[in-house]
């Protein structure tokens, strides 16, 4: 299984906001910012302090990827 954060890239591509601004307002570790650029699961209070920042929902930020092997 993966996870695709691809969503939230681009939200903050419409937002004119960038990764290091999301970081600072969220107050997320650069850690799980780095872990979300490799595709990583991350806690899901990391990605509530996200949505909080952007006024969104978790489904305009992460989405879950099944393995093509299932």
């Amino acid at each position: 299984m993966g996870w695709s954060y691809n969503r939230l890239w681009i939200l903050l591509i419409e937002k004119d906001m960038s990764k290091t601004e999301l970081r600072k307002l969220s107050g997320i570790t650069t850690n799980t910012l780095a872990k979300m650029g490799k595709k990583e699961p991350v806690p899901l209070e990391a990605l509530g302090k996200i949505c909080s920042v952007l006024h969104c929902e978790l489904e305009d930020i992460v989405q879950y990827v099944p393995n093509s092997d299932t």
